[in-house]
């Protein structure tokens, strides 16, 4: 596997392009006044504190809430208003923080249902195999991207966290997706876990856009190539991963002192 990816076409329309977002949950401004944009192709990390507003921004993004305020354009048309389910068929994915599996179930079967539900298809008791055999091959390629394709046949209730990372990473790879959207992939993972899971998405073809929040510094910042930094919900810094590594107020607001003081014993 590659790490060293084809760079984005900075001229082409951006994939995604934020223009004053925000979310009001009462009187909490979890998102304010957003202004954010994402080149086709890139890999963007969107990093902060918790409570910082990062996973509020990604419902929003994919409408699973609606905007109190702004314009959201998705592939160059404006989504704002439009809900999730309309946004997926556009060919937006995403994960969660917390995976949405069907634990009786198996790797493949859950991936299965996750490619007939984003067609907008409903089971039928009818047996078509032609349309089933093509479902279950697109589940098995995901499954190989995903790098859990030797647990096809297991039901996800036996696996390990980290492969339910993996599952859930298949799933949205198997609608085929345009722009990619991971809420904390690496969470509990383990070192080698996320060894594996930073290979993967550095495997990703360029046709994805990747959109990525991170506690995991190491992930975060060797997959994206720009970073995005909340706090309070507002975003307070963007730049490369290097000028990200060398920044006061990142380092005050996010990594904490100790982490500034480590930096600067090792420079």
């Amino acid at each position: 596997m590659s790490d060293a990816p084809s760079e984005p076409n900075p001229t082409a329309e951006p994939t995604l392009r934020l223009r004053g977002v925000g979310r009001r949950f009462g009187g909490l401004n979890a998102v304010r006044d957003v202004d954010l944009e994402v080149a086709a192709g890139e890999r963007r990390g969107i990093l902060g504190p918790n409570g910082a507003g990062k996973t509020t921004l990604f419902n929003v993004i994919s409408g699973d809430f609606p905007p109190t305020s702004g314009v959201i354009d998705l592939f160059g048309v404006d989504v704002t208003n439009m809900p999730s389910r309309q946004r997926a068929r556009l060919g937006l994915a995403r994960t969660y923080q917390q995976s949405r599996l069907f634990s009786g179930l198996t790797v493949e079967d859950n991936i299965y249902l996750s490619i007939v539900g984003k067609d907008g298809e409903r089971l039928r008791m009818v047996n078509r195999p032609k349309r089933d055999r093509g479902i279950r091959a697109r589940a098995r390629e995901a499954a190989d991207r995903a790098a859990i394709a030797h647990k096809l046949s297991e039901r996800v209730g036996s696996l390990s966290h980290g492969e339910h990372r993996q599952v859930a990473l298949a799933m949205a790879l198997a609608s085929k997706p345009r722009m990619l959207m991971l809420d904390e992939p690496a969470s509990g993972l383990s070192r080698g876990e996320r060894v594996l899971l930073t290979e993967l998405l550095l495997a990703l073809d360029r046709d994805v856009t990747l959109l990525l929040i991170e506690h995991d510094m190491d992930v975060a910042l060797r997959v994206a190539e720009r970073v995005t930094l909340m706090h309070d919900g507002r975003v307070i810094i963007e730049g490369t991963p290097d000028e990200i590594r060398a920044s006061k107020v990142v380092h005050d607001l996010y990594l904490g002192s100790s982490h500034l003081a480590e930096d600067a014993a090792h420079g």
